[in-house]
């Protein structure tokens, strides 16, 4: 009888432990972030664009954007299906190549014409700009932009526009 009860302990412990393992696997509300470098080599892999959110550790809106945004399953899904994320802090002395040099992520920060945080930052697959987003974006205003821009709406059309047409 003890041993009967043991056996269904287990394989209920263990159809929960599968159950749960392939929640995750195809769980698209967490993102996979990426180094600098190593997302461009992705991108280009996969072309995809790019999508770099240029941060500091001390920034709340930084982190409430992490908490809110990036996490907010709709947001999430949609980044997961049309570009590779990339996490870049700007007060980083870790150095990636971009374009044939060398750079801190400070310098990229910089270099980007990032002044303030958070900033978002788009990229082709090819690692070419295409452009910067300053501030604290929620899900429904982020959403938009990322559509405008994974679509390739920017190429002709201003955001103005776009957003204007879609409502």
């Amino acid at each position: 009888m003890m041993r009967s009860r043991i056996s269904y302990i287990l394989a209920a412990l263990l159809f929960l432990f599968a159950a749960t393992h392939t929640l995750r696997a195809g769980d698209k509300s967490k993102l996979q972030w990426f180094s600098f470098e190593k997302g461009l080599a992705e991108a280009k892999k996969t072309n995809k664009k790019m999508l770099v959110d240029v941060y500091t550790d001390w920034c709340s809106w930084c982190k409430r954007m992490d908490a809110d945004t990036y996490s907010n399953s709709t947001i999430a899904s949609y980044l997961q299906d049309k570009y590779v994320v990339v996490k870049l802090n700007a007060e980083s002395s870790a150095r990636h190549s971009y374009n044939g040099k060398q750079y801190t992520e400070q310098e990229l920060a910089s270099e980007f014409g990032v002044s303030g945080y958070p900033t978002t930052l788009f990229f082709k697959p090819d690692g070419g700009a295409i452009t910067a987003v300053p501030g604290y974006l929620d899900a429904s205003n982020f959403r938009p932009i990322l559509s405008f821009i994974a679509e390739d709406h920017y190429v002709n059309t201003k955001f103005e526009d776009y957003a204007r047409a879609k409502k």
